[in-house]
């Protein structure tokens, strides 16, 4: 058995070819069941995704240029938010870090070849595209017009749009999630490298677990509910319509009881990819590893139980009210507690100011606003004053988009020189790292002025009062928009004209820096033992050493 016992570790590598070599046809990829061409296959997709929800909000944008309406009609409007908001949830948020980065880097990061169940895997995918089918044939075909949350009774008894088959398409991309949730449970408590005890697994490992179990436990709840709105809608059956005894607001339990967990799904990913990247570079070990666990745990099972403060204006009780506000403030202390020992890992750190650092410390801002903002959501009062406006948009982007988006950037310029074993242009991406932080405050921080001052989300007409902040939005939008695209020049670039990477470019620590760079089929020559924490950056109660470059070049090269 090979040990790993040095974040250096000067181990051999396989002389296999890599898993990019391992076949060029169309038919080994889209038959593969190796877990890092599943992962590319993700990044493909999802990136695809991901410019097709781009292009409807910059249409959206341009409509808020203005206080009339002289682009679109208030119907396309309705359509445009909707698709919008449906790809970005269902088919590039939820899916991005854990479906990617996680199906590339689990096995690697606790030393096995592959998950537990590979065809399971390469399902997954074929579910995910399904659904995403679905829903782009819906969207072309009229679309639809109830936003992504599918409120009842418009959904199920008003909307002459394309419901059923988005809600179909959603389905298909829920039943993905708990098959890859399965997957990725399995795999951290079967094929753990011998020595890798739950207490060395890294925290990104313990962010996909600790996801794998909302999506696994949440996800049914939410394809209950849309068989549901299929059942009212298409075979009439009285389930939310109050006239025939049904409730509305049991729509809303339903969705929210998923839709709330559903955030962690794509914040825990994140947090995983931001202790990974500040660790490394501020060549700190993680500040209270142990807490840092407890607290990605305390917000995986605390996050089941704040669904209501989505819901205090919907007729809900004062005492439920008042018990879903209390939870909400609780499910915020584990938030700050990583917050804080993300900045006391940083304290007394030798800090470098790599790509991935500058997007984790954008990270760490915009998550920190979105949390703080979050409070004031879980407060009565003030909720009551600013639902359904665009402070609650603000707050959720800077949450969603804001923290998820920064850590997907995090991880893939961090992975980047592992997955294709090439560097890219550093200027650039701290460039577009810069860009992308100041994009996402010009265009987001507006909204919370705007939303306070009483301006309803999903209007596309709106008082003259409110159209400063909308302009202000909306060039913001075309700078985060570059920033977004920018990533997409360079790092192509990288593929054909970037240096070779080397297996460990950032001198990390973990398994997957152990091996070659881009990884062989079956990842390691031989099992590795674990017999160290997954952050040995310095001596215990030393402080770390000084900065060393760590772009090693052409003699890093394995």
């Amino acid at each position: 058995m090979t040990t790993i016992a040095a974040p250096s570790g000067d181990l051999p590598v396989s002389s296999e070819p890599s898993y990019l070599s391992a076949g060029y046809t169309l038919g080994s990829w889209l038959g593969t069941s190796d877990h890092k061409r599943i992962a590319i296959l993700y990044a493909i997709s999802v990136t695809l995704f991901f410019f097709l929800g781009g292009i409807a909000v910059t249409i959206v944008r341009v409509e808020l240029f203005t206080p009339e309406a002289d682009v679109v009609t208030a119907d396309t409007y309705n359509r445009l938010f909707t698709l919008h908001g449906v790809i970005m949830v269902w088919f590039f948020m939820i899916p991005s870090i854990p479906n990617i980065f996680g199906n590339f880097l689990l096995p690697l990061m606790i030393g096995a070849p592959d998950v537990a169940f590979p065809r399971l895997n390469l399902m997954s995918w074929y579910l995910n595209i399904g659904g995403a089918s679905l829903t782009i044939y819906a969207l072309i075909a009229g679309g639809v017009d109830t936003g992504w949350t599918f409120y009842t009774p418009f959904s199920t008894m008003f909307s002459n749009t394309h419901v059923l088959a988005t809600a179909a398409g959603v389905f298909l991309a829920g039943f993905s999630s708990i098959a890859t949730g399965v997957n990725f449970i399995a795999t951290t408590h079967m094929l753990r490298a011998p020595g890798m005890t739950w207490f060395r697994l890294p925290l990104f490992v313990w962010a996909i677990y600790a996801t794998s179990i909302v999506m696994v436990l949440a996800t049914p709840v939410l394809a209950i509910t849309l068989i549901l709105i299929v059942a009212e809608r298409w075979l009439g059956l009285p389930i939310f319509d109050p006239s025939r005894g049904g409730d509305p607001v049991l729509f809303q339990h339903l969705f929210w009881f998923y839709s709330h967990p559903a955030v962690y799904i794509m914040v825990l990913p994140a947090m995983g990819v931001v202790s990974e990247v500040i660790t490394c570079f501020a060549r700190r070990r993680v500040f209270g590893y142990t807490f840092m666990v407890y607290a990605m745990i305390g917000i995986a099972g605390i996050g089941f139980f704040v669904w209501g403060h989505h819901m205090f204006v919907a007729g809900m009780s004062p005492y439920a009210g008042l018990i879903f506000s209390f939870l909400s403030f609780v499910v915020a202390v584990p938030s700050a507690i990583k917050v804080f020992n993300w900045t006391a890992t940083l304290y007394r750190g030798q800090i470098s100011f790599d790509a991935p650092m500058l997007y984790a410390l954008g990270f760490l801002g915009l998550f920190t606003i979105g949390g703080l903002t979050g409070l004031f959501l879980a407060s009565i009062p003030v909720d009551v004053h600013v639902t359904d406006t665009y402070f609650v948009v603000a707050h959720f982007h800077y949450i969603m988009v804001g923290g998820t988006v920064s850590a997907f950037f995090a991880a893939l310029h961090f992975w980047w020189p592992k997955i294709t074993g090439r560097l890219y242009p550093e200027t650039w991406a701290r460039f577009a790292a810069i860009l992308m932080f100041f994009g996402f405050n010009f265009t987001f921080f507006p909204q919370f002025i705007v939303g306070y001052l009483g301006m309803p989300r999903r209007y596309h007409v709106y008082p003259p009062e409110f159209q400063v902040y909308n302009v202000l939005s909306s060039a913001g939008a075309v700078i985060l928009a570059a920033a977004y695209l920018m990533p997409l020049g360079y790092l192509a670039w990288s593929l054909v004209w970037g240096r070779r990477a080397g297996r460990n470019p950032w001198d990390a620590t973990g398994l997957e820096w152990q091996t070659a760079s881009p990884p062989p089929r079956e990842n390691f020559p031989r099992t590795p033992h674990v017999d160290v924490g997954p952050y040995d950056y310095h001596p215990e109660g030393m402080s770390p050493a000084p900065y060393q470059p760590r772009h090693r070049g052409q003699g890093d090269q394995a």
